[in-house]
């Protein structure tokens, strides 16, 4: 039997499809390839889009800023130290772009003007940091990420 090149090229196309189906499915079945989304509820948060901007730019108007930086103990939060920090409420989240898994918050609760994020809690690399705060019914979103060497 002869193959005409019109056979040829539907051969072709026939065998290249079925490559990259089988590629498909095997990554999608396989439980290596992890597929989560980036953040949970994703069309959520961006109906709170612009709230965010503006929290963020509140946060950026302040005269002295949220200071976050890596310590031997762990990760160090400074809130600015005008401010009262019995009256800051709200809370840090932890992000880990490589491994959703590792993600946490945790509550502000401070006792002087620095909170600490404790080494224990965290593995080296990347961490996205997220804090949500309140001073006085008013509401700041201070974003910044850090690489924690362990």
């Amino acid at each position: 039997m002869k193959i005409n090149w019109g056979t040829g090229i539907v051969i072709a196309f026939a065998l290249f499809m079925s490559f990259i189906l089988f590629f498909v499915f095997s990554v999608q079945s396989n439980s290596k390839y992890d597929n989560e989304l980036v953040v949970d509820e994703y069309y959520k948060k961006e109906l709170v889009a612009q709230q965010d901007l503006d929290r963020e730019q509140n946060a950026h108007d302040l005269k002295s800023k949220v200071i976050i930086k890596t310590t031997a103990e762990g990760i160090n939060v400074d809130f600015p130290a005008d401010f009262d920090y019995k009256n800051i409420k709200g809370m840090v989240s932890l992000y880990r772009p490589s491994n959703q898994k590792l993600d946490f918050e945790i509550p502000i609760s401070l006792s002087s003007p620095h909170l600490l994020l404790p080494k224990s809690n965290l593995v080296g690399g990347r961490w996205d940091i997220s804090i949500d705060w309140t001073y006085k019914d008013k509401k700041y979103l201070s974003k910044e990420f850090v690489y924690f060497k362990q």
